[in-house]
């Protein structure tokens, strides 16, 4: 008997404390990502992109299954989804999920998520669209699939029958963390056992740029963590990083299992956490201020034969940055980084006058500036003009379109380029600069709007990667903003005992 599976997505990070809101026309038109699509086009919209949605479909479609589109929706980090966001794309999904039980029993549920989308009324989201989905499908065997910057709930592990959340920070296994919940979806509905589970969390935050799973702390973290997973032979252990910028009691780093027995899920999830802790020293930040990362990069760049790339990582639109400040623009001016490539400033009304004035014109432009109230004023010189249309084609966004509206590419200061946009994406991938005629690996300076997703891509040519603290909203150090809900006892830093309770 052919297996009905019903598949969607909703996928947001969100930062309380982000310049700007997320809107259902966010959803509409993201930077480097297919919009919002519901019904049959589904499938096709995803299917060759690099989301985890675009790993869960061959797994299906090669066991057989009919798979039954509900819809897919993705904007880029920002501040909280606005109600009106959650509650239209929450109803699409919960709709096509109705539809499809009226024409018939559904054996399974995949659900593409984030994880850390926090929504106006529902801090939860992701609890919430679970909770609405239990309450249409019953005990219908549901998976998902998560970013490992999810701030894990208990809500969120008890609605769930497995949930997968990524490997990897830069996030280069995304399809793979969707095969591995469809995988376990089709098992799940094969032996028709429920699998035990547990959940704890983690009692201080993680820095966002000490997250990456390419170099430690993190590399040996995760290294025990499938060597633990193997030995105990737990179906899942999910360890979820935490997004530290949500205002709400559950945010931080947090981990699960799914075993056979509880005793094998507590004693998983127990000595995991262990783990965690004895490394918590090393999760302890490693950033420089702007004017000391340009400093260094314009003396590393010396005699080097591959790029210096410089992370603007506190403007990351990746982490709810709008991608339009302008103070580390400013010190490569100030100390006269000739041969930098700037990437990129979020800019529409710049990016318009740019295509106003045609290529080659000068124009002056108060660059950047509008989440913050401090643009930099330039008299830039028009070098290109593109549609901001392109394809990924890194380890990250291989085959995800990238649709930045109109974009220009200028000399903001003799010798110092910036790629300015009208719609935000995180510089991540090599084809965001290839695409204005640019060489990445033949610059001298790159300076991404990004925190750690450059690496993946970025990486590989680079000479040296310097981390820069300018302005931001993205703050490098969580633990200096305003929070309000936290649960007491969470630790803001590691190796420090400010709590907020």
């Amino acid at each position: 008997m052919t297996l009905r599976i019903a598949i969607g997505g909703f996928l947001h990070e969100s930062h309380s404390f982000a310049p700007r809101p997320t809107r259902y026309e966010d959803f509409l038109r993201p930077g480097g990502f297919p919009p919002l699509v519901g019904g049959p086009a589904m499938i096709d919209a995803v299917r060759s992109t690099s989301v985890a949605s675009a790993g869960a479909i061959p797994v299906a479609e090669a066991a057989g299954v009919s798979l039954v589109p509900l819809a897919w929706g993705f904007a880029n980090p920002a501040g909280p989804v606005q109600d009106e966001a959650f509650e239209r794309i929450a109803a699409m999904i919960c709709a096509a999920l109705s539809a499809a039980l009226d024409d018939g029993p559904l054996d399974g549920i995949y659900l593409d998520l984030h994880g850390a989308a926090v929504a106006d009324s529902f801090p939860d989201m992701e609890g919430e669209v679970l909770r609405r989905v239990r309450a249409i499908a019953g005990t219908v065997p549901l998976t998902i699939s998560l970013d490992p910057h999810c701030n894990l709930t208990r809500a969120m592990v008890e609605q769930v029958d497995a949930l997968v959340p990524y490997r990897t920070y830069p996030h280069i296994d995304m399809r793979e963390a969707g095969a591995q919940a469809m995988t376990l979806l089709l098992a799940r509905i094969r032996s028709g056992l429920k699998l035990a589970r547990a959940f704890r969390q983690v009692d201080f935050f993680l820095p966002l740029t000490t997250q990456c799973t390419l170099v430690a702390p993190m590399l040996g973290v995760m290294a025990e963590r499938a060597a633990l997973a193997e030995r105990t032979r737990v179906a899942e252990l999910a360890f979820c990083f935490g997004f530290p910028y949500a205002d709400f009691a559950d945010c931080g780093a947090a981990l699960a299992a799914y075993g056979e027995t509880q005793q094998q899920a507590d004693a998983t999830v127990d000595a995991f956490l262990a783990f965690i802790n004895s490394r918590e020293a090393a999760f302890r930040l490693d950033v420089l201020p702007a004017a000391e990362a340009v400093r260094d990069a314009i003396a590393a760049s010396i005699g080097a034969t591959r790029p210096v790339v410089i992370a603007d990582t506190q403007d990351n639109p990746g982490g709810g940055g709008h991608g339009d400040t302008t103070g580390l623009l400013a010190e490569l001016i100030r100390q006269n980084a000739t041969g930098a490539v700037l990437a990129l400033i979020n800019d529409a009304d710049s990016a318009a006058a740019c295509h106003a004035a045609g290529e080659g014109a000068r124009v002056t432009l108060m660059l950047g500036g509008k989440s913050d109230g401090a643009p930099l004023q330039v008299n830039a010189r028009v070098l290109k003009l593109t549609d901001g249309r392109f394809t990924g084609t890194g380890p990250m966004a291989k085959g995800n379109p990238a649709a930045l509206g109109p974009t220009a590419l200028i000399e903001a200061a003799p010798g110092i380029r910036v790629i300015v946009v009208t719609r935000k994406m995180q510089a991540l991938d090599q084809s965001l600069i290839r695409h204005v005629g640019i060489e990445p690996a033949e610059c001298r300076i790159i300076v991404l709007k990004s925190s750690v997703h450059f690496r993946a891509d970025f990486g590989p040519i680079a000479e040296q990667v310097i981390v820069a603290t300018a302005p931001g909203p993205v703050v490098a150090d969580p633990a200096v903003l305003p929070f309000k809900h936290l649960r007491p006892n969470l630790r803001l830093r590691p190796m420090d005992n400010r709590t907020v309770g």
